[in-house]
């Protein structure tokens, strides 16, 4: 399996754990009854895990060759990446549906492709121009061709999805220097460092210790669920264009919405017809890349 491939697989599977997190995790948020503690709390354990993956023999040598600028890097993805938005995110949230934060969310591969243009030098082709103009459509049909009212709430989400779109692009760069691995164990372990400052400095870590058996296996099955996310995100993100990645990973949207109508029995006509658009945008931009994939294998081939 050539670069291409590889990176489009994990890609995939990226957005088929993301979509299928996106199901549970809302059960898992009702079961703790705070999404700060519920955040700080798996991302703390992913961090933890991602800490003794890094420590291992294999990932230590590199860990101590990593230069100062990169672990500025790495700290600060933890900071705008891994903590801040997700604060941001929830509390947006809290104050507006459900459909307008998911609908801004899913605006991120906007703006990570005009900034991967313009920091990245990434460049984008009709195939994926097309590509993208048609996630926007099935994101737009999701909400039933509907205009948000754009308030504080709004703005909350609409600053999370761009932090986490500037993430991306930085966690790119890193990723010519450092291990994916790594980049995944600095923006969870130091995000959840600014996430249990946070907790102190409004009262409530206390929680923490409070959490129940049922609500800990809550935690357990969502944090095996983010684990899985992060380490398959940063390796495509090594392998691909940021543009590409985080344009497939719109396809969870409609894998939570299959995962609604197949067990919850719920669905909606606009999230079906905005499914199948997103999934067609899918299609075109995996077809794309193949077609890179089969030229750069001729070109080796040749040479």
């Amino acid at each position: 399996m050539n670069k291409i491939s590889k990176g489009l697989f994990l890609a995939l599977l990226t957005a088929i754990i993301s979509g299928l997190s996106v199901f549970l995790n809302k059960f898992a948020v009702n079961a703790i009854f705070n999404s700060d503690i519920f955040t700080t709390a798996k991302n703390l354990i992913v961090g933890l895990i991602l800490l003794g993956i890094v420590l291992t023999p294999l990932f230590y040598s590199k860990l101590k060759k990593i230069k100062i600028n990169d672990w500025l890097k790495l700290i600060l993805i933890g900071g705008i990446g891994g903590s801040i938005p997700f604060l941001l995110f929830f509390k947006g949230l809290s104050l507006t549906s459900a459909t307008s934060a998911a609908f801004i969310h899913k605006t991120l591969f906007i703006w990570v492709s005009l900034l991967a243009v313009w920091f990245l030098g990434e460049k984008i082709g009709r195939l994926q121009y097309l590509a993208l103009g048609l996630l926007f459509l099935g994101n737009f049909t999701m909400l039933g061709f509907k205009f948000i009212n754009f308030g504080w709430a709004e703005f909350l989400i609409f600053l999370a999805t761009l932090m986490w779109a500037i993430e991306f692009i930085i966690a790119k760069k890193v990723l010519a220097n450092v291990a994916a691995e790594i980049v995944a164990w600095a923006r969870m372990f130091f995000g959840a460092i600014i996430l249990l400052v946070y907790l102190f400095v409004i009262g409530q870590a206390g929680v923490l210790l409070d959490l129940h058996i049922n609500q800990w296996y809550c935690l357990i099955a969502s944090s095996i669920l983010l684990l899985g996310y992060v380490l398959t995100w940063y390796k495509s993100l090594q392998c691909l264009p940021a543009v590409t990645v985080t344009s497939i990973l719109v396809l969870a949207s409609p894998i939570t919405t299959c995962l609604d109508l197949i067990i919850i029995g719920k669905y909606n006509i606009y999230q079906i017809s905005g499914s199948a658009l997103i999934l067609a945008a899918i299609i075109i931009l995996v077809y794309s890349f193949k077609k890179i994939s089969h030229v750069q294998i001729r070109a080796e081939n040749f040479n």
